[in-house]
């Protein structure tokens, strides 16, 4: 990886940060309780509900993902930044660029 793909990538790495950050307060808010005296009926209740489940599950996979990011930024001093965790071999430019937290590459994924 060159120098300059790596500061793109830290770059990427850091606007990634800032919106999963702004989506995970977004979230939060969606999934406080709803109080029993909210005058809405019974299939409302039903519906809110079912989207505050959604919502938290949303909520708990984008706390994964700004943990990955995150630890991503912290190896971006390391010399072997980019390079795959299982074989060593360089990730894929492209594969960074897209997903910034990934830590192996597409052959030793699956």
């Amino acid at each position: 990886m060159t120098s300059k793909e790596k500061a793109q990538l830290i770059s990427i790495l850091n606007s990634k940060i800032v919106s999963v950050k702004v989506d995970i307060e977004e979230l939060q808010e969606l999934i406080k309780p709803i109080p029993l005296d909210a005058s809405i009926g019974r299939i409302s209740r039903m519906d809110a509900i079912n989207n505050r489940t959604i919502n938290e599950s949303s909520l708990r996979e984008k706390k994964k993902i700004l943990q990955r990011l995150e630890k991503a930024l912290e190896r971006s001093g390391d010399k072997d930044f980019g390079n795959c965790q299982k074989c060593g071999n360089e990730i894929p430019f492209g594969r960074l660029e897209y997903m910034p937290h990934v830590t192996r590459c597409v052959d030793c994924v699956g």
